[in-house]
């Protein structure tokens, strides 16, 4: 009885060798894994890392020198009275996508390369017969950015993605709502070196809305003229 206790002992003894090779191949599979959720989330873990290194260019150069130089020009005895960045928007609509989800998916992959999250699918409200969409359907992505993000994206696009559009002459002047909020509309997403043009089933437009605080069109534009916009002459 007692040798055959022991021989179970020893068949249930774990091999160091088989042990090891084990744990090696559960440590690269887990690696895999954060290399597949790394390349998924596109640069989301590398802007998080600039992120906690140092604050946005463009949020250093707003304290430092548009805040005031704005209250000069307009008079402002308070900082706070100066117009600042609330959010931008990102939205890019797919009619496409209705009857070919995988543009849905690439769009997604897309604006995430792009602001360095994962943007928000949007959906039909409602029904409309001649355009076959139903209540409920997604129609494309959109991407809200605010603070570090929203200066580091809106420092990209000015100084990086615009100067790549042929024949670029300026954004219009003309494009403000009345409240000092500016929507330009970019046709093509490949401008943004982001994204890997080989990869590209179709080139797609989008609308970008920078929100501010400044309450007039003279102010906005002012702000963004600050933040060094290239506005057409």
């Amino acid at each position: 009885m007692a040798d055959e206790k022991d021989q179970k002992k020893e068949a249930k003894a774990v091999d160091p060798e088989k042990a090891a090779k084990a744990a090696a191949a559960k440590a690269a599979k887990k690696a895999k894994g954060r290399k597949e959720e790394v390349k998924k989330a596109g640069f989301e873990a590398n802007i998080e890392e600039g992120l906690e290194a140092k604050p946005a260019r463009l949020r250093v150069r707003y304290r430092q020198e548009i805040v005031p130089a704005l209250m000069k020009e307009f008079g402002c005895k308070n900082p706070n009275q100066v117009p600042k960045l609330e959010k931008i928007v990102l939205n890019m609509g797919l009619g496409d996508a209705l009857a070919n989800n995988k543009i849905l998916e690439s769009a997604v992959d897309q604006i995430s390369a792009i602001v360095g999250q994962k943007p928000v699918v949007t959906r039909a409200r409602k029904s409309i017969a001649n355009f076959k969409l139903r209540q409920g359907q997604a129609i494309g992505v959109m991407a809200t950015l605010r603070n570090e993000r929203m200066y580091e994206f809106l420092d990209r696009l000015i100084n990086v993605a615009l100067p790549r559009v042929r024949d670029f002459k300026g954004v219009s002047t003309k494009a403000f709502d009345g409240r000092g909020n500016y929507t330009m509309g970019v046709r093509e997403q490949i401008i943004f070196p982001e994204i890997n043009y080989d990869q590209i089933e179709k080139v797609k437009g989008l609308n970008i809305s920078i929100v501010t605080t400044a309450g007039s069109d003279e102010r906005g534009l002012a702000l963004l003229k600050q933040f060094g916009m290239p506005f057409r002459q």
